[in-house]
């Protein structure tokens, strides 16, 4: 059974490690979070927005990706000058 996502709910919502947008899957049930290649699954209707139970995305997946991925341990995109502070 396909479900879709409330667009409302979708404006409001963002990556918690990122806090960039999200692109809804219907086909996986999924909120996906490009700039930190992560899918947060949906779980009956309900977006489990937790990284640690988000999936990683393989190469293939992101659309559009500019840049360095973060560096999930250190929350730090290593590809970002940040001048000189951590």
């Amino acid at each position: 059974m396909s479900r879709t996502v409330d667009p409302k709910l979708l404006e409001i919502l963002v990556c918690p490690l990122t806090k960039s947008a999200l692109r809804y899957d219907p086909d996986r049930q999924e909120l996906v979070s490009e700039r930190a290649r992560l899918a947060y699954p949906i779980r009956d209707g309900i977006p489990i927005m937790l990284v640690d139970e988000a999936r990683p995305l393989d190469e293939g997946e992101v659309e559009g990706e500019v840049g360095a991925p973060p560096d999930l341990a250190g929350g730090r995109n290593p590809g970002v000058d940040t001048g000189g502070r951590p």
